[in-house]
């Protein structure tokens, strides 16, 4: 494992919030048990607490806890290869912050190696939120990230020249296509 990717887990597991490539775009990120964390989060990028969180994960059993269907976690494992953020009933586990208001929970399994090791590492899904501040290009540079979040970061591993679009979001329930 590299110094970038242990640094990152540490800042994790103090309870931080990184900035990493995913799967998609850039995003900010911090463990799910850290409500704290999950809170800086949202104030760091000026969002407001209804529009929720995504949860990143490489496997299901880092997810299972969340979410009150578990025959929606075969639905979601089953689902396309393409990123994809999956809305699904939330469990009375589901921190506040992670589902904005709603009854459900976004969710995007990955198979991106960054995330998959972080995943492993922490035990744990990944709270994410593209890089930016609420209403604002993502940041696809470090030179965004440095602007847009100045110092408040815990830990950057920088953005490379892979990324894409933000994942398409699917109600699993209803089908509806939300973004």
């Amino acid at each position: 494992m590299n110094f970038k990717t242990r640094s990152a887990i540490k800042a994790l597991n103090n309870g931080g919030v990184i900035s990493i490539p995913t799967d998609t775009i850039q995003g900010l990120s911090c463990l799910p048990r850290f409500e704290s964390a999950m809170q800086r989060l949202v104030d760091i990028k000026q969002r407001s607490e209804a529009k929720g969180l995504i949860l990143l994960a490489s496997d299901l059993i880092y997810i299972a806890r969340y979410v009150a269907d578990e025959s929606m976690l075969i639905q979601l494992a089953k689902q396309t290869d393409k990123p994809t953020t999956y809305l699904v009933k939330a469990s009375h586990q589901a921190p506040k912050l992670l589902l904005g208001g709603h009854n459900t929970i976004a969710i995007r399994l990955t198979k991106h190696p960054l995330i998959a090791n972080l995943c492993t590492q922490t035990k744990s899904a990944l709270v994410s939120s593209s890089a930016n501040i609420s209403g604002s290009r993502e940041a696809k540079t470090l030179l965004d990230l440095r602007i847009y979040f100045k110092d408040e970061l815990d830990y950057i591993i920088a953005p490379n020249n892979a990324l894409n679009s933000p994942s398409s979001i699917i109600n699993l329930h209803t089908g509806e296509k939300l973004r």
